[in-house]
């Protein structure tokens, strides 16, 4: 028994570390064969950047063993529309491209002025948003995704605003209901597990499957409290129920975060 599970652990690692090397050599790559697409049309670029993530996503698969289930994609409405979703790992920042035809995220804007990476954000029309700023900054993001919505995008945003453990206590925060309240677009709220596979700030990539639920629209004119707690109960509801499935896969008891060690917030 204790040899099985020392050839576990140990097979494991080996996996998890061929994956991490080939996962970041592949994004070095794809980093550079981007290059041309800076003078290309948004709209191809797009396509070019979601042909990474799958393939990115095949890998994982092939080398760590790990999986992925979608459910719920036929709830997504053509056109713009405002996607909270919950965030527990690196994964979603690129699986969940994937899952729409025009998609974009809100983020920090420091991640903007990262050599090509941001250029690359830059190019993709991702709507920044300066933490620092205050009340403007609520402002500036919501006029320039409320653009990018009524051009018929996929805005994404992680209500949470950071990585947060499997089972950890919600922190949602109050922008995600000014972005309703503001756009006049449908939201639509995802739920998901991938932090007990793809955990932050830990080597471990674990085999099993990562299970994604997109829920059921909530159409734009609800009251601000409504909305903000419908969507929590949502998405809670939701992620609670994969992570449940997750941890029965893995073997894990209810009361365990994550399977390895607990982490901090980044």
């Amino acid at each position: 028994m204790l040899r099985f599970f020392l050839f576990h652990e140990a097979m494991l690692f080996v996996r998890s570390l061929l994956f991490n090397v080939v996962f970041y050599a592949y994004l070095i790559l794809w980093l550079i064969l981007l290059i041309p697409g800076m003078v290309m049309p948004r709209k191809v670029f797009i396509r070019m950047v979601q042909a990474w993530a799958r393939s990115s996503l095949w890998l994982q698969q092939i080398i760590a063993g790990t999986k992925v289930e979608i459910s719920g994609l036929e709830k997504i409405p053509p056109g713009g529309a405002l996607v909270a979703a919950k965030h527990q790992s690196l994964w979603e920042t690129f699986a969940l491209l994937t899952l729409f035809d025009d998609p974009t995220f809100i983020l920090k804007r420091e991640l903007m002025w990262l050599p090509f990476f941001g250029w690359y954000l830059w190019k993709a029309g991702c709507v920044p948003v300066n933490r620092k700023a205050g009340s403007s900054a609520l402002m500036q993001m919501t006029a320039r995704a409320k653009e990018e919505a009524q051009h018929g995008r996929q805005i994404i945003i992680f209500p949470e605003g950071t990585r947060r453990p499997p089972g950890a206590p919600p922190a949602y925060k109050y922008g995600v209901a000014h972005l309703y309240q503001n756009l006049g677009f449908p939201c639509i709220p995802v739920g998901l597990n991938s932090g007990l596979y793809w955990p932050r700030r830990q080597f471990i990539r674990r085999p099993g499957t990562i299970r994604v639920e997109i829920l059921d629209p909530i159409a734009p004119g609800l009251p601000r409290e409504e909305f903000f707690k419908l969507t929590q109960e949502r998405i809670e509801e939701s992620s609670n129920r994969l992570l449940a499935e997750g941890r029965r896969e893995l073997g894990l008891s209810d009361s365990a975060q994550t399977p390895a060690a607990s982490t901090t917030n980044i």
